[in-house]
């Protein structure tokens, strides 16, 4: 991919972001404050990986294919998702990895529901 001006990923990124669904609060603690949007499938292995499946040559081609990309990963891109305040999306970070590898995603959703327990957030 020799004509890319930027990184892959941004430009599904950037497509797929119009459609995120962030809460108003915080999962874990209930703030409304420094929000921010969390994929328990991190998007970048995922699209990693259906790249590896993917021959991509070109801008032009990426452009076309991401739709594609998009709607193979709806369940990741959408569903598997939840809103937390920054505090509490790097300290999941901290446990997990910058970009946590998609076994974890089960994992991470059972430390979100464990740290809301221990917020008194049910």
């Amino acid at each position: 991919m020799t004509d890319l001006k930027r990184d892959p990923i941004k430009y599904v990124r950037d497509k797929a972001k119009a459609k995120y669904n962030k809460g108003s609060s915080c999962e874990i603690c209930g703030t409304k404050e420094n929000l921010d949007f969390h994929h328990y499938y991190t998007l970048t292995p995922l699209f990693n990986k259906w790249l590896g499946k993917n021959q991509i040559n070109s801008e032009k081609q990426l452009l076309e294919l991401r739709d594609s990309f998009i709607e193979q990963h709806l369940a990741e891109l959408y569903d598997y998702t939840v809103t937390l305040c920054h505090t509490h999306h790097m300290q999941l970070h901290s446990i997990y990895g910058k970009d946590p590898p998609l076994s974890t995603a089960k994992k991470q959703e059972r430390w979100v529901s464990i740290q809301r327990e221990k917020n008194g957030i049910i």
